[in-house]
């Protein structure tokens, strides 16, 4: 790994992340949300809330290494992406859960992951509206949440159980009839629904076993969290057995994925 990356650079990064939840919590907390469709496959929307995080971000990741290119949603969305040939590149994504924001559900994220050869190798998710942080690197050998201020606390994923796995869920999008087949794979003990990059860090944390994602999402979508589940034992694979989930796609389209716990207890 190269030299710049150190576990201080972890606490840099949640840091970052706190000061752009600090942007966004104002919009999240007034009246009212005004919002724009964006020119995208998925029609997704944006908020002033989205713009303001990711213009705090840029320049204070650039700051921690010029020469890492940054990838980042809304620059994405308007062409402007750099070059990232060399393998090593910045996603961000300033408020995952744009959705649930707007409907002023508190299930919103900030996300910045640092890929390196297609593999997310450190991760940063922070949720503004419970100021809870989720912080991981494999390559560093990382893996820490801070909820709600209190002490900082080692993550890891629990073993799963054959006999009964709690699943998370989007709370945005229904059930299809791929997502039915694969459910019938397992005893579902618990359905938990949530919106954003959080569903990843309950089975960080060890309060879930998995969460399959048959619908379109975006590499910045799940970049930090996936390196932060990752970090916690865990793994993100495509839906079909596949590979792991990869990074640096052209578009930054994601296949169909599958998060998991750790193995079968």
């Amino acid at each position: 790994m190269p030299e710049w990356l150190t576990p201080a650079i972890l606490d840099q990064v949640a840091q970052i992340c706190r000061e752009a939840g600090a942007v966004i919590m104002p919009h999240f907390e007034a009246e009212g949300m005004a919002f724009d469709n964006k020119d995208d496959a998925r029609r997704s929307q944006v908020t002033a809330a989205d713009t303001e995080a990711e213009a705090l971000i840029l320049p204070a990741l650039a700051a921690l290494n010029p020469n890492v290119p940054i990838v980042a949603e809304e620059e994405a969305s308007d062409g402007r992406v750099p070059d990232i040939s060399g393998g090593e590149f910045w996603l961000v994504d300033p408020l995952d859960g744009t959705k649930e924001f707007i409907k002023k559900i508190p299930e919103f994220t900030v996300n910045i992951g640092l890929i390196r050869d297609g593999k997310p190798v450190l991760g940063v998710v922070y949720s503004p509206a419970s100021n809870d942080m989720y912080v991981g690197s494999t390559a560093l050998d990382i893996a820490w949440q801070e909820r709600n201020g209190e002490a900082r606390k080692p993550l890891r994923v629990r073993p799963v159980n054959a006999q009964g796995i709690t699943i998370c869920l989007s709370r945005t999008y229904g059930k299809s009839v791929e997502l039915n087949h694969f459910l019938e794979r397992f005893r579902v003990e618990k359905q938990v629904d949530a919106g954003s990059s959080i569903k990843f860090c309950l089975i960080a944390r060890g309060e879930a076993d998995v969460y399959p994602r048959y619908g379109g999402s975006m590499e910045w979508d799940t970049a930090a969290a996936h390196a932060v589940l990752n970090a916690a034992g865990g793994r993100v694979c495509r839906i079909d057995g596949g590979p792991d989930l990869a990074y640096g796609k052209p578009e930054f389209r994601n296949s169909y994925f599958v998060a998991w716990g750790g193995p079968e207890a």
